[in-house]
């Protein structure tokens, strides 16, 4: 069992009071009492639960984070942000990978419930607000990341997807491409649809010669990138898309070696490719690659920032903080 104030009390010969206000106002307490209540901490091995003391005060010096994939760098670098911002209010940020799975999502939040964290930021799945909601009537603030609040009910900060898919095709288009896939899924989440709609825009603007075609995965990882390359090099040459825009770096790297190692495709001479996020291995791959920047750190700042202020004033309105994407052109998509 752990130490706990009564024992060292007990060893010191003293009042729980006085072993109080040892640790918490030691001008109040004689120098003797003072020296035996440290003796007996130091005997006894015991360890102050500042943690425990600071939540019976009523504020947590920890906050939730839920992020859809801890392997994806991106969200590496948004925590970092967060973590960046937190260590300036002395406050910890609890870490909990949900791994595109409502399941784990769920549970993490039921953990961070049970912790009463001062407050919660999370890159949802699907729809949370309900929950969300549970979290706000148990006083804990909660800010949504990398996903825009549609219905205004709580703060966000993300990055303008739609615009940042219409760029991308854009870019695509501008460089000769007509036949264009986009490569992404599953489609239950925002980031997804909004890419692809951003797609279809610019497709749309550009007149009937060019196409926007939807190859779908069920995650948005190397792995799942790499499929989608096989099934394109399964089929004939003229069928073959000559662009892809990924929905994520992951899935564009994927994709790229699947085509270019596997497949024996040239990039970006028979296929460009461009991704979103611009993680660190984008400009490392064997073809650099395009991407859509997103300002990562930025995010994790911003949305940490303003978890701190409406968990300080729970009335106050919610806010959208909107990113715009910036453009990276890489050898991936270079002109024919």
């Amino acid at each position: 069992m752990p130490v706990s104030i009564r024992d060292v009390a007990q060893r010191a010969g003293v009042s729980v009071g006085t072993v109080s206000n040892v640790l918490n106002r030691p001008d109040e307490v004689s120098s003797e009492s003072i020296d035996r209540v440290n003796l007996a901490i130091e005997e006894l091995g015991y360890v102050r639960n500042d943690a425990a003391r600071k939540l019976r005060g009523g504020v947590s010096t920890t906050v939730g984070f839920v992020v859809l994939d801890g392997q994806n760098p991106f969200y590496t670098d948004v925590v970092r942000g967060a973590e960046d911002e937190a260590s300036r209010h002395s406050i910890a940020v609890l870490y909990g990978n949900t791994d595109e799975d409502p399941a784990r999502e769920r549970l993490y939040l039921d953990l961070f419930e049970e912790q009463q964290v001062r407050g919660v930021l999370i890159a949802p799945y699907g729809d949370i607000t309900a929950r969300l909601q549970k979290l706000r009537a148990r006083g804990i603030a909660a800010v949504l990341v990398d996903r825009f609040s549609g219905d205004g009910r709580f703060s966000s900060v993300s990055v303008d997807s739609v615009l940042g898919g219409r760029m991308a095709v854009d870019h695509l288009i501008e460089t000769g491409r007509s036949r264009i896939a986009f490569v992404g899924g599953p489609f239950d989440m925002r980031q997804v649809t909004d890419r692809l709609a951003g797609a279809r825009v610019a497709a749309e603007n550009a007149g009937a010669h060019v196409e926007v075609e939807v190859i779908a995965t069920g995650a948005m990882t190397v792995g799942e990138g790499a499929a989608a390359g096989a099934r394109i090099l399964a089929r004939p040459r003229h069928e073959r898309p000559d662009a892809l825009f990924a929905a994520n770096d992951l899935l564009a790297l994927g994709l790229l070696q699947s085509l270019v190692v596997g497949g024996r495709m040239l990039v970006p001479h028979e296929i460009a490719i461009i991704g979103f996020d611009d993680i660190p291995f984008a400009a490392a791959a064997a073809v650099p690659l395009s991407s859509m920047r997103q300002p990562s750190r930025m995010i994790g700042r911003t949305a940490l920032r303003i978890l701190l202020e409406e968990a300080a004033d729970p009335e106050s309105i919610a806010r959208q903080t909107v990113f715009q994407p910036e453009l990276i052109v890489r050898a991936s998509t270079a002109p024919r």
